[in-house]
């Protein structure tokens, strides 16, 4: 049997260590850059309010631009207005169809 050189592991933590504190370094100074942007870049003027999967690979989403909220479906290959109005007032088509019509009513005999 051969003898295996001993495994200096000192030298192997230290290295993990500063690695690891590498990484941290560049995570914290990612997340000073991202800050750094924003404040120069002023507000963001659209936003990801809310998203509802509906399928395996299709979502709604709910998106605020500037002062409207835009309903859009989306799926692999298409995203689609749904609807849109603004942050206080009633829904404005987006040229879609109903999806259903009432019923007549029929008198009963």
């Amino acid at each position: 049997m051969t003898n295996a050189p001993p495994i200096d592991w000192l030298r192997m933590s230290g290295s993990l260590l500063l690695v690891i504190a590498l990484l941290l370094g560049m995570l914290w100074m990612l997340k000073r850059l991202k800050a750094m942007q924003e404040k120069h870049s002023g507000p963001r003027q659209m936003e990801l309010m809310e998203t509802l999967s509906v399928g395996v690979r299709q979502k709604i989403a709910l998106v605020r631009v500037g002062s409207r909220q835009v309903l859009v479906g989306m799926t692999p290959g298409q995203f689609t207005a749904l609807g849109s109005w603004d942050t206080g007032g009633s829904a404005v088509s987006a040229g879609a169809a109903p999806v259903a019509q009432p019923l007549p009513q029929e008198p009963l005999p």
